[in-house]
């Protein structure tokens, strides 16, 4: 294990233990569990379809952009590379992890590596773009309702549509302006080979200098011609957005199911799916793996009014088990999968 992932998983275990702690510190545990069993499981089941479903809509995404990009792809390798993405997203601060991970095997997979980091990047931008256009909506039209519950986390909400349009942005600066992310890249080489020649003057890296500008050079050509597609055939990025809010929607929606499980029909589900779609988008860019604390904290502060004293720690305990830990679970394990059929059976197979 990498001095990196120890930190991630140190950091990421101390804020689950604070997360628990807030949240269950002078609860009373024996009647939680009381509430917990009023619960219709069979419900609780279609949640966890829900979240699977819903990890499953970035695989048809990144396939059928790459199958458009005319690169050679099997779904089943997407669904790994989807679940690769979320389990890292979801255990390293502001989701940082999940891209590298997904190009890994990507690699592994024998992908372009310009290729796919063009389209992991558009699958990006829509994926935090769908949050800012569901954030706009609700301060514009103002659903009374929504707004009304809303309250308690509106400061988090507009810092929280704030930082995404200033990502989203970025982003769509690198994809669609070539020579911007060419001259980053050079940019970079450049310093590297200053740093490292300061201590190592002989360094192979440093003399391979000329190699590595030739290569970016070649990437960055095909990484042109990639953006140049997607400006050019705005179907296909209507159709990935169209997929990803019904993606994003999915996910808000098992909280709803939850809602029903426990049998509180008195609130409709476009204010409770907005409601939980709101809380997405204030913990979205914030620096916390899974939006750990945030979210429960904001949930709390939102649903309390609306679930009542009684159901409101239950109700959460369920929604953030199933959208969290159990899609950090599965995500685990079919990343463990992954590894395993596309990296170490590859590589036993090729000695």
């Amino acid at each position: 294990m990498t001095k990196k992932n120890f930190f991630n998983v140190c950091f990421l275990l101390l804020v689950v233990f604070l997360t628990l702690y807030s949240v269950f510190h002078g609860e009373d545990l024996g009647q939680i569990c009381v509430y917990l069993r009023e619960g219709d499981i069979r419900l609780w089941i279609l949640g966890v379809i829900t979240v699977i479903i819903f990890i499953e809509c970035e695989s048809v995404i990144i396939y059928y952009l790459l199958k458009t990009l005319g690169e050679k792809v099997k779904l089943t390798h997407c669904f790994l590379f989807s679940f690769a993405g979320f389990f890292f997203s979801l255990i390293t601060p502001s989701a940082t992890g999940g891209q590298p991970a997904q190009l890994y095997f990507m690699k592994k997979d024998k992908l372009s590596l310009t290729v796919s980091t063009l389209v992991l990047m558009v699958v990006t931008i829509t994926y935090k773009f769908v949050l800012v256009v569901i954030g706009l909506f609700i301060f514009i039209v103002r659903p009374p309702k929504v707004m009304r519950y809303l309250a308690p986390a509106a400061g988090w909400c507009y810092l929280g549509i704030v930082l995404n349009v200033i990502c989203v942005s970025a982003m769509l600066l690198l994809v669609f302006h070539p020579m911007l992310a060419e001259n980053i890249c050079v940019s970079c080489l450049d310093a590297a080979c200053k740093m490292i020649g300061a201590f190592r003057k002989k360094s192979s890296f440093v003399k391979k200098k000329e190699i590595y500008l030739e290569k970016i050079h070649v990437s960055m050509e095909k990484y042109r011609q990639v953006a140049e597609y997607f400006a050019t055939h705005r179907a296909v990025i209507l159709n990935v957005f169209l997929i990803t809010f019904i993606q994003r929607v999915l996910l808000f929606s098992v909280t709803y199911i939850v809602f029903i499980s426990f049998e509180l029909k008195s609130f409709d589900a476009f204010t409770v799916i907005s409601l939980q779609g709101m809380i997405s988008v204030a913990v979205d860019m914030l620096p916390l793996p899974g939006g750990l604390g945030i979210s429960e904290k904001l949930f709390m502060d939102i649903f309390t009014d609306i679930c009542g004293r009684k159901y409101t720690l239950p109700v959460m305990i369920v929604s953030r088990g199933l959208t969290y830990y159990t899609q950090l679970l599965i995500s685990a394990v079919m990343t463990a999968f992954a590894y395993w059929s596309m990296v170490y059976k590859k590589e036993r197979i090729d000695k």
